[in-house]
């Protein structure tokens, strides 16, 4: 049995390039939610991984798995520290500082994701506070709240207390039936929570700020993000409203939406134009979906990215 270290590490490194290689293939716009899916398991699996190669190179080989082995070296340096107070030898040294430095990188990924959300939070809270002074109802957008702009934008505010936001030049550059769209999209978002789909991307983006992997993976997301939103929104309205809504907006210029917020019109950051291009191309031209055991396949693959790195730390070998 090969020790438990290469397979961690094994996985660890080899999800960097399964992750690039996701991040330009088309075949998860044919099924958004099974892509989606994959990433968080990827994201979840490197870190897991990751955390676990440094733990396995500190641990105490034996058949207690990667997790008893890292305790029963923390307990035998507590009790040499606690009985005569010398100081541990080379090994024993070299296995207390791996053992740091996996602490090191949970500590830091929790933190991370800690203060993505705070700040995500915060955000929210001082939205909503401007929309309650800035931003009144209208009968052309019901359930939505209007902002007075003359630029062209229609965003949500997810959480508890939802808001959907048309700006006024939105409502006089759309119709009827365009608008009904858009809103359609953004209740996709609320509904389906896709900004806590977004929050790990956001966290790790955070921790590896230079990562291109990272970035990509952020754009990949949100690109899919929003495409899972232009299918629900496909099961109440035509397909051809949303597009012309897209490329009307998309047109005009629509500025960033504000952070902690998803955009109708948005773009996955550093996608630019193309994102709203492949929204667009995959509106006007729809592909069929992934075969049952193509889903099968992308699902089982999701589980065993988790399941192996999680079954090395916890379980005896």
């Amino acid at each position: 049995m090969y020790p438990p270290v290469l397979v961690l590490a094994t996985v660890a490194v080899g999800l960097v390039p399964v992750a690039t290689e996701l991040a330009t293939a088309r075949w998860p716009r044919r099924s958004p939610a099974a892509a989606i899916l994959l990433w968080q398991s990827i994201g979840l699996g490197w870190g897991l991984a990751a955390i676990g190669t440094l733990a396995a190179l500190g641990a105490e080989p034996g058949g207690s798995g990667v997790a008893g082995g890292a305790l029963s070296v923390l307990a035998r340096a507590l009790r040499g520290i606690a009985g005569d107070f010398q100081p541990p030898g080379l090994l024993a040294a070299l296995r207390l500082l791996f053992l740091a430095a996996s602490a090191a990188l949970l500590t830091l990924l929790c933190w991370v994701l800690l203060a993505a959300s705070a700040a995500v939070l915060r955000d929210r809270r001082r939205h909503r506070a401007l929309l309650s002074l800035l931003a009144h109802g209208d009968p052309k957008v019901p359930g939505a709240l209007v902002v007075d702009h003359p630029a062209a934008a229609a965003y949500c505010v997810p959480g508890l207390r939802s808001r959907i936001v048309i700006s006024a030049g939105t409502l006089d550059l759309l119709d009827q039936a365009e608008l009904a769209a858009v809103l359609a999209h953004e209740r996709a978002h609320i509904r389906e929570r896709h900004d806590l789909v977004l929050l790990p991307f956001t966290a790790l983006g955070r921790a590896f700020p230079r990562s291109v992997s990272v970035q990509r993976a952020y754009a990949a997301v949100a690109l899919l993000i929003e495409m899972l939103a232009d299918d629900h929104a496909l099961r109440h309205r035509p397909a051809r409203e949303l597009v012309t809504a897209l490329i009307r907006v998309g047109a005009a210029g629509t500025p960033g939406a504000p952070s902690a917020t998803l955009a109708v019109a948005g773009t996955a950051e550093g996608a630019g134009d193309s994102g709203m291009t492949a929204r667009v191309e995959r509106l006007l031209a729809p592909s069929p979906g992934l075969s049952l055991p193509a889903l099968a396949l992308v699902c089982g693959a999701a589980m065993a990215i988790v399941v192996i790195p999680a079954a090395l730390l916890v379980l005896p070998l």
